[in-house]
C-alpha cells in the first residue's frame, strides 16, 4: 500500500509540473500577439547533440571499466 502511495505522489508531482508551467492559449487567432509582442526565435537544439553522444558514450565506458576494475 506505501508502494502504491509512493507512486501516486510522485506521478502527481512529476505531471503537475506540466500544468503550473502551461502558457495561456492564444485567443486573437494570429501569430505573435500579446502583450509582450512576438515571440523570439527558438534556438535550434541540435547544434552540437553528436559530440554530446559521444561524450555520453565515452563516460559509460569510463564508469564501467573503473566499476569493473573494484570487483
Amino acid at each position: 500500500m506505501k508502494k502504491l502511495l509512493k507512486l501516486y505522489l510522485l506521478s502527481f508531482i512529476l505531471l503537475s509540473d506540466f500544468v503550473a508551467f502551461a502558457q495561456p492559449g492564444d485567443d486573437d487567432g494570429g501569430g505573435g500577439g500579446g502583450l509582450e509582442g512576438g515571440d523570439p526565435q527558438p534556438a535550434p537544439i541540435n547544434g552540437k547533440l553528436i559530440l554530446l553522444a559521444i561524450a555520453g558514450v565515452l563516460f559509460v565506458i569510463y564508469t564501467f571499466r573503473k566499476n569493473k576494475r573494484i570487483v
